[in-house]
């Protein structure tokens, strides 16, 4: 039979002052995380060039890389954040992947680049799951979903600047400037956190630190908990599908329209006075970015004022919006316009973020405020695995295939490749709406 952890203190309120101040922060942490990440991406085209590098290695290094050793720690992170300093993980975390990103711009070959990645992505692993649980504590459970999805604005408008500053900095200065000029923020942004944001559980770290490690559930006891939640798993796979879809998209969207569309874009960059790399970056970073930062905020918005009426908004508002996000990923792949087709992929981010804020509350409130922290962890790890790991791996194997082997060229290569993983999305959706059943018997907290 299974030991029921102690039950925690409760955490002291902060501010709504301080509270705005403290997301705040975490949020501009996020976005450099995400640009960080996601730099690479409007990157990899110059970098295959001048690296003489396979499509295949393009996915390895924007994706799997990063994602073997994002995945694989933020579970022991994650078990530290449960009773240690949180806000002092994250400071340590920033500034690990920041001079590790700043590290990539003296690569000089695919080895060199992929073991920097790979200390992107050891530093990146200590951000979000004490982040999640930190912001848990600070916030109204009535206000959850949004104050998640907040936070989680740091993924589109992290992924917007990576794209706009990557692709400007390197028709400027080169693709090695880009990664030096990313990574200094992070740095700073670390010794602001270590400095300025609170523990909440700190006042009892100092008085009764075993009483508090005490009262952590061993990994065992966390993971039968969250094993029990039938809710968690299909919300953690059709993530982990909509990452593999999205992380491979964000991965050779940009190389899609360098091979299909280069000479239209070129024509419109040369009216806007930049280089193709440069206008690519910008638009990209503005048609994915802006509205996927758009479709984070509403989907917290939505989440806390339906799901207090019916936990099961949580769930049905990612799989409709899923759902709706597959035509228009098609229309723009089919296209023989770069401007439509810019079009048609403002759409699907605004439909695809949708989940981050409910989804996100539905995780955090499916286990006990002991286990928080490890749920995040073990979401990321599916998400990350999956998604990061072999998503863009995935559309550059397929690409590759259909390039060579099946004889289409490199343009429709990575198109077709794009299209097939797309389709994806539909079981995405099917296992959102399944959740629907349990998410209002297993919620908790």
């Amino acid at each position: 039979m299974t030991t029921e952890a102690p039950t925690l203190p409760v955490v002291p309120p902060v501010s709504p002052a301080y509270r705005r101040y403290a997301l705040t922060v975490l949020l501009i942490i996020y976005i450099l995380n995400f640009l960080d990440r996601q730099i690479v991406s409007i990157l990899a085209e110059p970098i295959k060039n001048e690296l003489h590098l396979a499509d295949w290695q393009l996915g390895v290094m924007t994706g799997l890389a990063f994602a073997l050793f994002y995945t694989v720690l933020g579970i022991p992170i994650a078990r530290f954040a449960e009773t240690g300093d949180r806000p002092r993980i994250i400071a340590v975390a920033a500034g690990l992947w920041s001079v590790f990103t700043v590290a990539c711009g003296f690569a000089q070959n695919f080895v060199q680049l992929v073991l920097c990645r790979i200390g992107v992505g050891i530093g990146e692993a200590g951000c979000t799951p004490p982040a999640h649980s930190l912001i848990t504590d600070y916030t109204p459970k009535e206000k959850r979903a949004s104050a998640l999805a907040f936070y989680s604005l740091g993924i589109p408008l992290g992924g917007l600047l990576g794209l706009a500053m990557g692709g400007l900095i390197a028709d400027a200065y080169g693709w090695r400037t880009a990664f030096l000029v990313a990574g200094a923020p992070g740095v700073l942004m670390a010794i602001i956190a270590w400095a300025t944001l609170k523990e909440p559980r700190r006042q009892q770290m100092d008085a009764d630190l075993s009483a508090l490690k005490a009262s952590r559930p061993d990994f065992r006891t966390a993971m039968a908990e969250i094993r029990g939640k039938r809710t968690f798993w299909l919300i953690a796979f059709a993530a982990a599908i909509k990452a593999f879809i999205g992380y491979g998209a964000a991965a050779f969207l940009a190389p899609f329209f360098f091979r299909n569309h280069a000479a239209e874009l070129t024509v419109i960059a040369g009216d806007f006075g930049l280089g193709l790399t440069g206008f690519l970056g910008v638009a990209l970073g503005i048609v994915l970015g802006l509205t996927g930062a758009l479709g984070t905020w509403m989907g917290g918005q939505l989440a806390d004022k339906y799901g207090a009426r019916d936990l099961r908004a949580y769930v049905a508002i990612p799989a409709v919006s899923t759902f709706l996000g597959i035509p228009f990923y098609i229309a723009g792949l089919l296209t023989d316009s770069a401007v439509f087709a810019l079009i048609m992929f403002a759409f699907p981010p605004v439909l695809n973020t949708l989940w981050y804020g409910p989804g996100f509350a539905a995780v955090q409130g499916l286990v006990r405020p002991q286990t928080r922290a490890t749920a995040v962890a073990v979401l990321l790890f599916i998400i990350n695995l999956l998604g990061l790991g072999l998503g863009p791996l995935g559309v550059g194997a397929v690409s590759d295939f259909l390039s060579g082997p099946m004889g289409l060229g490199s343009a429709e290569g990575v198109r077709w490749s794009l299209m097939i993983f797309i389709l994806f999305g539909a079981l995405a959706s099917a296992l959102f709406w399944m959740a629907r059943q349990t998410i209002r018997e297993e919620m908790v907290s």
